[in-house]
């Protein structure tokens, strides 16, 4: 992949603009289709950061597409295809979106984040240090910072349009979705994750915690939707490396967090530009969790 712009932004004339999320834009096709387009846009305590990270969003792509193919025994998903060249003309008239978008197909979808952890960190951490708590599990006593824990565990959360997601418990997610798909949601997502662990970890990656989003089809079954198991949505840690009692080296935004953290920054929009030294060093980290996971290196492919 040479001559590569980055991409803050997509736009296609002959789609409608449903959403320009935090990272992607999503356009409908037809009634019962979408396009979702992975910009190079990052976001960090919930604010998008001005700086894009070149390669991003066709890492997020790529990765999602590999996760979809290889997680297909346990559940299906909203994937049609990731192939440029098999998209509807009206998308392939916009090269900008070659290697950034999935077709796929239009859910209803769950307003919660199906979250699992595998390791103590980030929230669950901080949850942890003030009630021995995450969301209703009682863990055990003098567990450190980045611990792996018993056994993974379910800790949903709301979904924020705007603002920071929170914390809920397994009963407060199942008022939210209803007895049975909560259940169905929760056992999918802890079989997902454990599969998924399993595989990274014979990859030299640790999956500390990560997210999934479900949404039902036009028949009514539930489907992994949105992205799936990317440097945005999960923690990944270097199994080589990995000590308890500290935070651990990533690959993924945490990296972009930790910079944050050190400047005079209220957390509020707008957020700071980022050094070059820092936005490529991000581009790597991305880079190498898909090289590590799949086996393939990105840009010799596209």
């Amino acid at each position: 992949m040479t001559g590569v712009l980055t991409v803050s932004e997509t736009k296609i004339e002959d789609l409608p603009l449903l959403h320009r999320g935090k990272v992607r834009d999503v356009y409908a096709v037809g009634e019962n289709l979408l396009l979702l387009a992975a910009t190079d846009r990052l976001s960090a305590f919930d604010c998008i950061l001005p700086t894009p990270i070149e390669h991003k969003g066709a890492v997020l792509t790529a990765l999602s597409e590999f996760w979809f193919a290889r997680l297909s025994n346990i559940t299906e998903n909203h994937l049609i295809t990731a192939d440029f060249d098999q998209m509807p003309e009206s998308v392939r008239r916009s090269e900008m979106l070659r290697n950034r978008s999935m077709l796929v197909k239009r859910t209803k979808v769950f307003p919660v984040e199906c979250v699992v952890r595998g390791y103590l960190e980030g929230s669950g951490w901080k949850d942890y240090q003030a009630t021995g708590k995450i969301c209703g599990h009682e863990l055990p006593p003098n567990l450190q910072q980045c611990e792996r824990l018993p056994q993974p565990i379910f800790t949903p959360s709301t979904k924020a349009a705007a603002g920071h997601d929170e914390n809920i418990t397994e009963a407060q997610f199942a008022a939210i979705v209803g007895t049975e798909a909560a259940e169905h949601l929760r056992s999918t997502a802890l079989r997902i994750y454990e599969e998924a662990a399993r595989y990274a970890l014979s990859r030299g990656i640790i999956i500390a915690d990560t997210k999934f989003e479900f949404g039902t089809d036009e028949d009514g079954k539930i489907i992994l939707i949105d992205e799936v198991l990317t440097p945005d949505s999960s923690r990944f840690w270097a199994a080589d490396t990995y000590a308890p009692g500290k935070a651990q080296p990533s690959f993924d935004k945490q990296f972009v967090r930790e910079y944050l953290e050190t400047l005079d920054w209220n957390k509020q929009p707008p957020a700071p530009e980022l050094p070059a030294n820092i936005a490529r060093a991000t581009t790597e980290r991305y880079l190498k969790a898909y090289e590590l996971l799949t086996g393939k290196t990105l840009l010799a492919e596209q």
